[in-house]
């Protein structure tokens, strides 16, 4: 019996080969893993976000069907790609929410009984991707390790299987590009 990722691998194979009903099996073998992302993204996002988990994953889908061109490798390359979809989806929104007439920036409080209120820990998605775009500018391969194993979720394996290089290079990596990018968001002073 075909283990799930082979039956991933031959499902998009066979779409990226034209065949429209693959994409009807691949959908529910997925989708499970592609709310997990969804859901992964969305709780480093501030409290009161109004992107809710299966809409990140409508509007992937969405954009996924129209990368059907796309030469699907195996089921790591499909989840890069989601996540580079969902990261995308994420920051147009982040970029969308900042630019409000009334309270886009604001901060926001929760106020919960018996509790002083304290702002929630968040990742500013737009600040992460633009420090990300500066990274690639002079390493390429260490904004895509980070894109997958931060957006994507991919393990360390799974990045090096879709990075091609071993998983002590994606650990290595992962660990300066982490470094770098905290002092690049707090304005070098990491």
């Amino acid at each position: 019996m075909p283990q799930p990722s082979q039956n991933v691998t031959e499902l998009l194979l066979a779409w990226s080969g034209g065949d429209q009903t693959a994409l009807d099996r691949l959908v529910p073998l997925v989708s499970a893993e592609l709310h997990r992302l969804a859901h992964r993204y969305l709780r480093h996002e501030p409290a009161g976000h109004t992107l809710q988990t299966t809409a990140l994953v409508n509007e992937a889908y969405l954009r996924l069907i129209d990368a059907s061109q796309v030469a699907w490798h195996d089921r790591a390359h499909f989840f890069a790609v989601s996540a580079n979809l969902m990261r995308r989806i994420l920051v147009d929104f982040a970029r969308r929410r900042h630019y409000q007439k009334r309270g886009g920036g604001a901060l926001t409080l929760r106020l919960v009984e018996d509790e002083t209120p304290a702002p929630q820990p968040a990742v500013d998605v737009a600040a992460l991707d633009e420090a990300l775009q500066t990274l690639a500018a002079f390493d390429s391969r260490a904004a895509r390790i980070v894109e997958l194993r931060f957006f994507g979720g991919l393990t360390v394996e799974e990045t090096a299987s879709v990075m091609g290089v071993s998983s002590r290079t994606i650990k290595r990596e992962w660990a300066t590009a982490k470094v770098w990018l905290l002092g690049e968001m707090s304005g070098g002073a990491a």
